[in-house]
C-alpha cells in the first residue's frame, strides 16, 4: 500500500526568500511562513502560531524569489521531508521541512483611500472583521504557479 504524504499550508512569508543553486545548477529557494490558528477558549479566543520552513525547486524557485516578499500571503501545497543526522556531540537530530510542489500568492492590495486619522491597524482590522466597510481596495494581477 502506498503512503500519503501531503500538506496544504496558508500563511504569510516571515523572511525574504533566498535563492541558491545545487552543484548541478538546479535552483532552490528557501523561506519560512507563519500560520495562525484561532480557536475559542472559555469565553474568549486564543491564537496558536506555527512556523514552517519551505523548500522550492527549479523554475518555481525562481518565480518564488521574484514574487515572494516578507509579509505576503501564500498557499503552499507540498509534502513533508525529514532530514536526520548525528551532530558533533553524537546526538541524533532531525528536521522536518515542507517541499513545495505548488505555490499560490495572495493578491497584493493597494489602498485607494488614506487611512482614517487616529485609527490604528488593529482597530481597522477589527472593524473590517465586524463587517464595516473601512476601505475600498484594488489588487494587482498575481501569477499562479
Amino acid at each position: 500500500m502506498n503512503s500519503l504524504n501531503s500538506i496544504i499550508l496558508e500563511g504569510n512569508i516571515v523572511q525574504e526568500p533566498v535563492l541558491r543553486e545545487t552543484a548541478k545548477g538546479t535552483a532552490v529557494c528557501t523561506f519560512s511562513i507563519m500560520c495562525t490558528r484561532t480557536y475559542r477558549q472559555d469565553e474568549g479566543f486564543e491564537k496558536e502560531v506555527s512556523f514552517f520552513n519551505i523548500d522550492v525547486w527549479g523554475k518555481q524557485a525562481e518565480l518564488t524569489v521574484k514574487n515572494g516578499t516578507k509579509g505576503r500571503g501564500v498557499r503552499v501545497v507540498g509534502r513533508l521531508k525529514q532530514s536526520r543526522w548525528v551532530d558533533s556531540e553524537e546526538k541524533n537530530r532531525s528536521k522536518i521541512t515542507v517541499v513545495a510542489e505548488h505555490i499560490e500568492f495572495k493578491p497584493v492590495f493597494k489602498n485607494t483611500q488614506p487611512k482614517p486619522a487616529g485609527k490604528s491597524a488593529e482597530i481597522l482590522e477589527a472593524e473590517a472583521v465586524e463587517g464595516a466597510a473601512v476601505q475600498a481596495e484594488v489588487y494587482e494581477e498575481v501569477p499562479v504557479f
